[in-house]
C-alpha cells in the first residue's frame, strides 16, 4: 500500500490542506508601507491599504483566516493603542472586512506591541507585570476588536483569569457570537526572536519567564487548557509547535476541544535559513513539518508558510 503516490492516498490517516492554515500578519501606521522583516524572509509588515491587497492573495490561495498583529506609531507604559478605538488593528479589521467579508479575521489580543517596555502588560514596581490589570485591559481591547468586526480574538498574554474576564465583557457588550482561541500553553520558548523584531516587541529589561510557561512541563500546559475551558475559551493554542507536539497531542486528548498550534517565527526561519542554504528541500520539509503538527492532533495551524505552503498542497 505505499507503492505508489495514488496507494498511499488511500490510506494516508492525516489530511493537511489550506483550509487548516491561518496566516499571521503584521500590519504598521501609515500608507504605502511594504518592509520586508530581515529576521523572516518573505514576511513583511503592511500598511493597511497593502495590507488589504495581500489579504486578497491570502483568500484567493485557499486560506479562510488571518491573524493579524499591529505595530503602532507610538507606544506607551501603558499600551494604549492597543484599545484605542483608532488604533492600527482596529482601522485594519474595518477595512479587511469591508473588502473582504468571507476572510475570517482573527485579532491577536495582547499589550506586548504597544508598550514601551516590551512586555504583555502593565508593570508594577519597575519589575513584576500587575496581572489583574492587565486583565482588565486586555478585555478593554478584545471589546474594541469585536466592535471593529473581528471575528475571533485570540489573547496571547498569558495572564490568569483573562478568558473568564473576556467573555464575560464579550458577552456583556453585545459580543456573545465572537469565539476566544486562548493561548492557553504558551512557552517562554526561544523561538520569538524573529517575531520580537517584527513587531518591535523585544522586553527592554528582563524577560517573560514569570508569566509565560516553563519549558520542561506538560501536566501544567493540561491543567491551564482545562481552566481556559472552564472560563469560556472555544479553541485552545498550543506555542511553539514543533518543539511541543507532545502537548499538542496531550492537551487534544484530555480536553476533546479544538485546538490549534502556532508554528512560530523561529520554526519558519530555521526552515527559510536551511532551504537558502540548500541544506533541505523546502517544499518537502515544510509540509513534512505541518503535516507533524496535524498528526500530532492540532486542528489548525498558525504559521508563516500558510500562503506558500497552500500553493503547494493545491
Amino acid at each position: 500500500m505505499r507503492r505508489t503516490d495514488t496507494l498511499r492516498g488511500l490510506v494516508r490517516e492525516t489530511e493537511l490542506s489550506p483550509a487548516h492554515l491561518i496566516q499571521p500578519a503584521f500590519v504598521v501606521a501609515g500608507e504605502g508601507v511594504r518592509e520586508e522583516v530581515p529576521s523572516m524572509p518573505g514576511i513583511e509588515r503592511f500598511s493597511i491599504n497593502n495590507l488589504v491587497e495581500e489579504a486578497g492573495e491570502i483568500a484567493a490561495a485557499g486560506i479562510g483566516a488571518l491573524m493579524l498583529f499591529g505595530i503602532p506609531a507610538m507606544k506607551d507604559e501603558f499600551g494604549t493603542g492597543a484599545y484605542d478605538d483608532e488604533g492600527v488593528v482596529q482601522m485594519a479589521v474595518r477595512a479587511l472586512k469591508e473588502a473582504h467579508p468571507d476572510l475570517i479575521v482573527i485579532t491577536d489580543v495582547c499589550l506586548c506591541e504597544y508598550t514601551s517596555h516590551g512586555h504583555c502588560g502593565v508593570i508594577r514596581d519597575g519589575t513584576e507585570v500587575d496581572n489583574d490589570v492587565t486583565v482588565e485591559l486586555l478585555a478593554k481591547t478584545a471589546i474594541s476588536h469585536a466592535e471593529a468586526g473581528a471575528d475571533v480574538v485570540a489573547p496571547s498574554d498569558m495572564m490568569d483569569g483573562r478568558i473568564g474576564s473576556i467573555r464575560f465583557q464579550l458577552d456583556e457588550e453585545g459580543h456573545p457570537g465572537v469565539p476566544i482561541i486562548a493561548y492557553s500553553a504558551k512557552y517562554a520558548s526561544a523561538f520569538y526572536g524573529p517575531f520580537r523584531d517584527a513587531a518591535e516587541s523585544t522586553p527592554k529589561s528582563g524577560d517573560r519567564r514569570g508569566y509565560q510557561m516553563d519549558p520542561a512541563n506538560a501536566a501544567e500546559a493540561v491543567r491551564e487548557a482545562e481552566l481556559d475551558l472552564d472560563e469560556g475559551a472555544d479553541m485552545l493554542m498550543v506555542k511553539p509547535a514543533l518543539p511541543y507536539l507532545d502537548v499538542v497531542r496531550r492537551v487534544k486528548e484530555a480536553t476533546g476541544a479544538p485546538v490549534a498550534a502556532y508554528h512560530v517565527s523561529g520554526e519558519y526561519s530555521m526552515l527559510k535559513a536551511a532551504a537558502a542554504s540548500g541544506w533541505i528541500d523546502e517544499r518537502a520539509a515544510v509540509v513534512e513539518a505541518l503535516t507533524s503538527i496535524r498528526r500530532a492532533g492540532a486542528d489548525a495551524i498558525v504559521t508563516y508558510y500558510a500562503k506558500e505552503a497552500a500553493a503547494w498542497l493545491r
